[in-house]
């Protein structure tokens, strides 16, 4: 799946970008992740984080885990507006879990993700992301229970 410069993405188009996109950044490859992203696009983590590229994203997660991946479970593409419409975007979700090590070493895996993506152009403009990372590291540092 390669990017095009059609002025409006198709959603079924939109959800292969979002999903190549997150193939790419998984590997990790910020570079060829960058393919899929807007040059003014903006990102917000949990806990209202604020990035600009995948780099940015895969240097936030070198930070929290020792290494993390996605399993994608659901990929839902919702029909846009029609000021959307108009302007040529598409909202896509991401829904599944996050598996990987913490920086301890310590495997994990079932920390449920969504991530919210604008696609414009064949290109994502805009990537909101949650997960259950926060809650699970107060449970391991004493903080809080299940």
């Amino acid at each position: 799946m390669k990017p095009n410069s059609s002025p409006v993405s198709a959603p079924e188009q939109a959800a292969e970008v979002v999903n190549e996109f997150l193939r790419l950044i998984m590997i990790p490859d910020p570079a060829a992740a960058s393919r899929y992203t807007d040059p003014d696009m903006k990102i917000v983590f949990t806990g209202k984080r604020t990035m600009r590229e995948p780099a940015e994203c895969n240097k936030f997660n070198a930070s929290r885990y020792k290494w993390v991946k996605k399993r994608i479970e659901q990929t839902d593409v919702v029909m846009p507006s029609a000021a959307e419409s108009a302007i040529g975007e598409v909202v896509v979700y991401s829904i599944g879990t996050l598996y990987g090590e913490w920086p301890d070493g310590h495997p994990f895996e079932g920390n449920r993700y969504v991530d919210r993506y604008v696609v414009k152009n064949d290109l994502t403009t805009q990537m909101d992301v949650w997960n259950d990372s926060a809650e699970w590291m107060l449970v391991r540092a004493g903080l809080a229970a299940l």
